[in-house]
């Protein structure tokens, strides 16, 4: 009996071994598949085909991105609060916006992070947008994106045949013309 006592104790004490037992070694963090993660907090790279989602425009339309095969497509992804975002929307709107917005190959969509519609409408009145507004409401098509917490102004292009083209993050002057010059080079194919 004393035997079979120790025998328990014994082997109620290797139980906090992890090499005492195969499945012990096994961590329950390994066992979770943790995205890959690209430079700027991006989820997706050039090359990578753009995650497909629904959302519905203020204007109460619905947008669809694998709807707009063929063409070339442009998302902004953005928020009221986002100081950055109100200083790049203006130059969005006057030399992408204004310059493609009857070419039939082109579509241009800002994607607002977690607002309501009285928000996004009162917001790019005040910064004078008229391109369409897509409606994130709860920020799951941004974090098929990026990272959940990341930062925005972020604009993501998509060619025709639903590829990412380029990424860009937060608004510098160079890369805002290199998205404009690539945009322009695209519709000229």
């Amino acid at each position: 009996m004393k035997y079979l006592l120790l025998l328990s104790i014994a082997a109620l004490l290797s139980c906090g071994n992890k090499t005492a037992s195969p499945v012990a070694t096994t961590d329950v963090a390994d066992t979770v598949a943790q995205p890959v993660v690209y430079e700027n907090e991006y989820l997706v790279k050039p090359g990578d085909v753009a995650p497909d989602f629904s959302l519905p425009l203020t204007d109460g339309d619905t947008f669809t991105l694998s709807e707009q095969r063929g063409k070339i497509v442009m998302l902004q992804f953005t928020a009221s609060w986002c100081g950055v975002c109100r200083r790049e929307m203006p130059h969005i709107e006057k030399n992408i916006w204004q310059r493609h917005k009857s070419n039939p190959a082109f579509v241009l969509v800002g994607v607002d992070r977690e607002e309501s519609k009285e928000v996004v409408d009162e917001y790019t009145a005040k910064v004078g947008t008229t391109y369409p507004m897509a409606l994130d409401t709860a920020g799951n098509v941004f974090a098929s994106y990026a990272l959940r917490k990341s930062g925005i102004t972020r604009n993501v292009l998509v060619g025709k045949d639903g590829r990412i083209v380029m990424l860009t993050r937060s608004f510098k002057e160079a890369e805002f013309n290199k998205l404009v010059a690539t945009i322009d080079s695209l519709l000229a194919e």
